[in-house]
């Protein structure tokens, strides 16, 4: 064996430079793409000697390659430290500045490489390059103050085609996707930053807002807490995890309230709530839907419906909300609207109970369009047969057509229609088979009623009775004979 003396710049006393062949060999493996392999020749060419601009050049080259631009940059600010005069390491320093999001520092050295060559086409190119990330950053900032948070997406996306390893721009990026709602889409942008760099106190923060807009407070606390231990002072994460606890807070107070009975109480309390946070959608929706609830109890049915309107508003796929406007509609009356409500719950989730809440509504609704008899009569659905009676008599001969005798030809007509209904009404709620089949909402044919007679029948037949004014017009009285 024969040992090997090297001189100060590497070189052997039989070879060219040791580190010229260790380049050459990372210039083949470049070539061929294989970069990892190209970065061990290249390093092993600095060890060899440090002060050579070209070899950190080549290095930052295949970090950049390799996508680390963060090393990249430090070996290209090397290489022009090492000569001022080289272009290529002025270029990949801008790149890199660029690639990281830093336009302006990427501008400075786009234009350091124009003055030395004015006409250069690559340095033209990455300075207009890095003045539209400007503006596109610029519009961002402005989208954002006026919550234009689609806006401020579109731009991040269109900066990131330049800067495409800024983690900045992405983490904007997911916060305005968390704020529209997109909470998948956002914590798949953080969690690709996180798993790079797990200290990241803003992508940590922005994984909070995602599981706090998805009403997973106690977990988005969590983040929160992480990201003020990474960065005290950072203001969005104190805020949101001081929202967060406030609003868990207040909601679990309503629900409480709720509970015990105090419908009041919790209908103030649920109000309270929602001036919390008016950006976290579902679980404002949830306590919309909780007021509503409350309100029901205390028959604020209107509020209540304008509560599940706003719920649904927030969270379209909030089948509670759907369900407590519907039993709301059904209360005042309004059998469509319920309808409406139960068809797209029964749809949404097809189960037996919904189904059958559906077909009550449907009946409801059938049974709306008829006569109703209870209140021709003026009687509850759970009259019973002498209240039945009593009603008939008092209307029946309150609407006669012989008490409106002398009345004009109109006002005749009219109670005429309503002596015949109050004889329609009496004729099947008094008949026990005909009423069962009335609640049931079938269908009843009336087609041989006589209303004369039932009245007749009812009093005792002609001759039993008569009317005879008292004093003034309009007054009757009944006599039996």
């Amino acid at each position: 064996y024969h040992s090997i003396n090297y001189d100060a710049f590497g070189k052997t006393s039989h070879e060219k430079p040791l580190a010229e062949i260790f380049k050459e060999k990372g210039n083949a493996c470049y070539v061929k793409k294989d970069y990892s392999e190209a970065l061990s020749y290249y390093t092993k060419a600095i060890d060899a000697c440090p002060s050579n601009s070209s070899y950190y050049g080549n290095r930052a080259a295949t970090l950049m390659m390799l996508g680390r631009f963060r090393e990249a940059l430090e070996d290209s600010q090397q290489a022009v430290r090492l000569d001022t005069l080289f272009m290529k390491g002025h270029l990949r320093e801008g790149k890199c500045h660029l690639s990281l999001g830093n336009a302006m520092a990427a501008n400075r050295c786009f234009q350091k490489v124009l003055e030395l060559e004015p006409t250069n086409a690559q340095a033209l190119l990455e300075r207009k390059n890095a003045a539209a990330v400007l503006e596109y950053e610029k519009m961002a900032e402005f989208g954002f103050e006026k919550r234009d948070f689609r806006k401020v997406v579109y731009c991040m996306d269109r900066a990131l085609d330049f800067a495409v390893a800024c983690h900045r721009f992405r983490i904007l990026k997911a916060e305005c996707l968390a704020l529209l709602g997109r909470y998948p889409d956002a914590q798949s942008v953080v969690s690709d930053i996180l798993r790079m760099d797990s200290t990241n106190a803003d992508a940590l923060y922005v994984r909070g807002l995602c599981l706090y807009y998805e009403d997973c407070i106690d977990k988005a606390v969590q983040f929160f807490i992480q990201a003020l231990r990474m960065a005290p002072d950072h203001k969005k994460a104190h805020s949101a995890c001081r929202n967060a606890k406030a609003l868990k807070a207040k909601k679990e107070e309503g629900n409480s309230a709720f509970k015990a009975r105090d419908y009041e109480a919790a209908y103030k309390i649920y109000t309270d709530a929602l001036t919390i946070d008016p950006n976290n959608i579902k679980t404002n929706a949830k306590v919309y839907c909780n007021r509503a609830t409350a309100g029901a109890k205390l028959s604020k049915l209107a509020q209540a419906i304008e509560d599940c309107c706003s719920a649904i508003k927030l969270d379209e796929s909030y089948i509670k909300a759907y369900l407590r406007r519907a039993q709301c509609y059904m209360d005042m009356e309004q059998y469509e609207e319920a309808v409406r409500d139960y068809d797209k719950v029964y749809h949404t989730e097809n189960t037996k109970e919904h189904k059958q809440l559906l077909k009550h509504a449907q009946l409801a609704l059938k049974k709306s369009k008829r006569k109703d008899y209870y209140k021709v009569l003026g009687v509850s659905k759970d009259a019973t047969e002498d209240e039945i009676k009593k009603a008939y008599r008092k209307r029946a001969l309150m609407h006669h057509p012989d008490r409106h005798s002398g009345s004009s030809a109109e006002v005749r007509k009219e109670e005429e229609q309503k002596f015949k209904e109050v004889g329609e009404a009496f004729t099947v709620l008094s008949d026990p088979k005909k009423k069962s089949r009335y609640d049931c909402g079938h269908e009843l044919d009336n087609s041989d009623f006589d209303a004369n007679n039932i009245f007749k029948t009812f009093f005792g037949g002609p001759g039993n009775f008569s009317f005879e004014t008292t004093s003034g017009p309009g007054n009757y009285y009944f006599q039996f004979s």
